[in-house]
């Protein structure tokens, strides 16, 4: 690998935001390490990167696992000496009544949305501020800031990804390392499809609504090139937390009877 390269490690690169974002940043000429579950989607991506000229490898992993991001990162380590932007994409969600939500699926989803991001930035944190520069950007929600009936704990770990970066940000002031969040909204992906089967059936509100994964890949690429604490996707949704401050008296009262609606 040539020396001058950017590299950079998208987690949850089989579908949606981190595939959209690993075809634009290969694009863009960086060299791109992949993560994520599914084997055969990471080979298939991997395939239609390098056909394109870019550069590209592949790591499967469960990064709800300690042992496998620390695997990961020895990995990617071995290939590169540096990595100029990480990319913690990797999470999932669930719809319905946290009442009804079984324990094993909120601890997974915890442990990919909030340890495995807290995790790798911490592994390949020290390595940048050794090198002087990079970029983490964490892929949160307006959720995170406007949290509404359904989304408990995805709420609860995209809220502790706001305030992960805001402090980092803060603690890292003043160097040339950056630290990102991306508040998207509704992004047309199969992620919505995936929260509602694990769920039984529900339907999410927004799940027919959204910006594609290819926007919000642009938007990440626009965020490495001109960094910032925070973007919003769209960007008119820069106004959720105001919303949610003047409003969220009746997101009270109405949120319960949206949930009741979209239940089947």
């Amino acid at each position: 690998m040539n020396e001058n390269t950017r590299v950079a490690l998208v987690t949850g690169a089989s579908s949606g935001i981190g595939a959209a974002t690993a075809r634009t940043l290969a694009k863009q000429g960086m060299h791109v390490f992949l993560t994520a579950r599914r084997l055969e989607r990471l080979q298939a991506l991997k395939s239609e990167i390098e056909a394109g000229g870019g550069q590209v490898d592949i790591f499967p992993a469960d990064l709800t696992r300690e042992d496998e991001r620390r695997s990961l990162f020895d990995k990617v380590k071995s290939l590169s000496r540096h990595v100029d932007l990480l990319v913690n994409n990797a999470g999932s969600g669930w719809y319905g009544y946290y009442s009804e939500m079984p324990w094993e699926t909120a601890r997974e989803m915890m442990a990919l949305n909030v340890s495995a991001c807290v995790h790798l930035t911490s592994l390949f944190l020290s390595g940048m501020r050794a090198r002087g520069q990079g970029h983490i950007i964490n892929i949160g929600s307006i959720a995170g800031s406007f949290p509404n009936q359904g989304v408990a704990i995805y709420s609860a770990t995209k809220s502790f990804l706001d305030a992960f970066t805001s402090v980092l940000y803060r603690e890292l002031r003043g160097t040339h390392i950056h630290v990102s969040v991306v508040r998207a909204g509704p992004v047309i992906t199969e992620f919505c499809e995936t929260a509602s089967l694990r769920a039984g059936g529900r339907h999410l509100p927004t799940e027919f609504m959204g910006v594609s994964a290819q926007k919000v890949a642009g938007r990440i690429w626009g965020l490495f090139k001109r960094p910032r604490k925070v973007i919003y996707v769209p960007g008119y949704l820069r106004v959720t937390p105001w919303v949610e401050l003047s409003f969220g008296w009746l997101v009270d009262r109405l949120g319960p009877l949206l949930l009741k609606y979209r239940t089947r």
